[in-house]
């Protein structure tokens, strides 16, 4: 346990002058437009790309993009898959952009998709979990957002007016989550940081209300012929939460405030790579969120 962070001062919440700290010492990292936006073009055959928004920070530099299947239809089911809600997670980004390009073809037959690739571009390029205003978009998916981003996903995916069946949110846990953004995340708060661990593997959050096992276990079993699942941690649990099954738990997504809890969807899920094992590497951990992506529409295709 510790109160050590750089900004703010100990048990005190930040008030706008330590945000504004914060938000000084943050500096861009990579380039939204050449790894994000250009990439895009390649997917224009099967889906429709239109910019439903951008943030305020940078409105011409942070556009924010939607692919939507050409082949839509009515009487298909839709299917949401979200990408960079957490702007460092970078696999969540590059995977969901994969799978457009070079798996989608099949899928959109059966499926109307929705895709939003990256959520957050301003924490993409500064690789951050938090927005300008320190705020985590991944805890703001409700009405009257404090996150921008949140916000207008959640308006884009209204103003389409279908009725979700299942979404697929893509994320990681790194090593950067125990070494920044956990104690961010306290000194922000004015409480204790305590030291937690990181899951070695890849996990699945489901939703506690709506748990969907077969699901789960099906988008598991095709991510493990990627890359290993992550096992109990000491305490035979996963972030102090149970195990369902093997590499699952459940969080009140909803509640919450999640990414994966903003549609009245059937089936969800949020993935979580682990970007720093040294027994992957950055092409297994993007073939890993495909492969996720493409486990759970197999099992969709498999109960129709």
């Amino acid at each position: 346990m510790s109160n050590f962070y750089p900004i703010g001062t100990p048990n005190t919440p930040w008030q706008q002058a330590e945000k504004q700290a914060w938000l000084a010492q943050t500096e861009i990292k990579r380039e939204y437009k050449t790894e994000v936006i250009y990439k895009l073009e390649a997917v224009s055959e099967l889906f429709k790309v239109s910019q439903y928004g951008s943030l305020p920070i940078k409105p011409n530099r942070y556009p924010l993009y939607a692919l939507t299947s050409k082949h839509w239809h009515d009487n298909k089911p839709t299917i949401l898959i979200t990408g960079g809600v957490h702007g460092y997670e970078t696999s969540g980004v590059q995977g969901a952009i994969l799978f457009a390009k070079q798996h989608a073809k099949y899928y959109v037959e059966h499926f109307n998709v929705i895709i939003l690739p990256c959520i957050s571009p301003w924490g993409y390029e500064t690789i951050n979990r938090w927005n300008p205003n320190a705020v985590d978009p991944n805890r703001s998916f409700y009405a009257n957002s404090p996150s921008e981003e949140a916000a207008q996903a959640m308006a884009f995916v209204k103003s389409l007016n279908v009725r979700v069946l299942a979404h697929i949110d893509l994320h990681e846990t790194t090593d950067s989550d125990e070494e920044e953004f956990r104690p961010a995340l306290a000194a922000r708060d004015g409480k204790d940081y305590v030291a937690g661990t990181i899951p070695d593997g890849f996990y699945l959050v489901g939703d506690s209300d709506i748990p969907q096992p077969d699901f789960q276990k099906a988008i598991i079993d095709s991510v493990r012929k990627i890359t290993h699942i992550a096992p109990p941690e000491e305490d035979g649990q996963i972030l102090s939460k149970p195990i369902e099954q093997d590499g699952v738990i459940n969080y009140p997504t909803k509640t919450l405030g999640l990414c994966a809890g903003f549609t009245d969807r059937t089936y969800c899920t949020t993935t979580e790579v682990y970007p720093d094992s040294p027994r992957v590497t950055e092409e297994e951990c993007n073939l890993a969120q495909v492969a996720a992506i493409t486990g759970g529409l197999d099992y969709l295709l498999s109960i129709r």
